[in-house]
């Protein structure tokens, strides 16, 4: 009998929405029509299609499309950095609570309760207030602002794993706690981690935009599609469509890496799992 694990139309939409999302920022990097700081007042607001800006121009003149183009490989950016602070912390304070149950493992859930208690855009504030607002800070407080989700759900599986009779034979050969991570935790938790890791990439696409919105983000002239949003804010009886690129940018990437968590979710989860075959 084999063994096949379905793949749901969730996991193809969000693969597509993020595909087409990882196409426009690695060609940006390449080629984009026009330079996104470039200022033309004369051509402000122009319509899509009009003098070769296929999705009009902004109130400076410069060109949607390079802008959106290049604002997507921010986008991305933020959202590794992001993923990749949280892993690199989260996971190994949620391993070794589950390694090392005791003093240990409490003293790494209660910190991991307090920062909890601070939401990613409130801690985002904080690290602004205190240092200079930019990329860096948010992507360094959206990280952290992380770093307890994964811990617990390390934990939470870990637990799981170490309950089972490989890991007590492991054990009773004498194997340290750091094999034990390594060949049988680690392995065993990366279904988990890889999902998470694909909600906590829309998580802190979401939170970037709503920073660089307030203006606490990407700060100019990097091109940010939520302070491309904020900006269109003024010229909305004038020009809407400005503020209707930069908001369905986010709206599909976001939507595309949460089907994408789904659909992973789904795919690995062993439950889901269809026998095909003789009986």
């Amino acid at each position: 009998m084999s063994v096949r694990r379905p793949v749901s139309p969730t996991l193809v939409a969000g693969a597509v929405l993020v595909g087409a999302v990882v196409a426009v920022a690695l060609a940006s990097l390449l080629w984009v029509p026009r330079d996104p700081a470039h200022v033309s007042v004369p051509d402000r607001f122009l319509g899509p299609g009009q003098d070769g800006y296929l999705l009009g121009s902004d109130e400076l003149g410069r060109d949607e499309l390079s802008l959106l183009m290049a604002g997507a490989r921010n986008t991305l950016l933020v959202g590794v950095v992001t993923v990749v602070i949280a892993i690199a912390a989260g996971v190994p304070a949620g391993g070794l609570a589950a390694l090392r149950r005791g003093p240990v493992e409490e003293a790494t859930m209660r910190a991991s309760d307090v920062l909890l208690a601070f939401p990613a855009l409130l801690l985002a504030l904080l690290f602004a207030a205190v240092f200079r607002p930019g990329t860096v800070t948010a992507m360094a407080a959206i990280g952290i602002a992380f770093v307890p989700v994964f811990a617990r759900l390390v934990r939470g599986a870990g637990l799981q794993v170490m309950e089972q009779d490989y890991v007590t034979a492991a054990r009773t050969y004498g194997s340290g706690s750091l094999w034990l991570l390594r060949r049988h935790l680690l392995p065993n938790v990366a279904p988990v981690v890889i999902v998470q890791s694909a909600v906590a990439f829309a998580i802190a696409i979401l939170a970037e935009a709503a920073l660089s919105y307030l203006g606490l983000g990407t700060p100019p002239p990097t091109p940010s599609w939520g302070r491309m949003l904020s900006e269109s804010q003024s010229y909305l009886a004038q020009a809407p469509l400005l503020a209707l690129w930069p908001g369905l940018c986010i709206a599909l990437t976001v939507l595309g890496f949460n089907l994408l968590g789904d659909g992973l979710r789904d795919l690995l989860d062993p439950r889901l799992v269809e026998r095909v075959g003789p009986p």
